[in-house]
């Protein structure tokens, strides 16, 4: 199945979920198999200047590996279709009204957005709000 298109069903079944880990992005200049098969990242993209890897704080401090920022990851469980429309620029303009940065990557099944691990709980409040809009009488 290719996922849900429908903004308003995509907002609707949004279920954010906070992750419990803390994540850091991190570059590579040169990409060596074991060293990713022992950081065991959750994102990889090869850039020209280097390979960028999505991993947990933990294993980034324990492989001595500089990184700038620590961030939360929400998991949005609706089933979203690659070819969607809106529904990053919807959750990116809900999270920037609170002043919130989101990087967000969209797998097959799920979008994934990270945020400053500072504003996690911010975040969570402002998805759940953006899939319920409060009706009006």
């Amino acid at each position: 199945m290719g996922g849900e298109t429908d903004l308003n069903s995509l907002l609707k079944g949004l279920s954010p979920e906070l992750l419990p880990e803390n994540y850091v992005f991190v570059t590579l200049p040169g990409f060596s198999s074991e060293l990713f098969d022992s950081l065991k990242p959750i994102g990889m993209f090869q850039e020209v200047e280097g390979t960028t890897l999505i991993l947990t704080e933990n294993a980034a401090l324990n492989a001595r590996l500089v990184y700038n920022g620590v961030f939360r990851c929400i998991t949005c469980k609706v089933h979203s279709s690659l070819e969607a429309v809106g529904m990053t620029a919807a959750m990116s303009a809900a999270l920037t009204a609170k002043g919130i940065s989101a990087n967000v990557v969209a797998a097959y099944y799920h979008d994934h957005i990270f945020v400053p691990a500072a504003y996690a709980e911010l975040a969570m409040v402002t998805l759940l709000a953006l899939s319920s809009p409060v009706m009006a009488n």
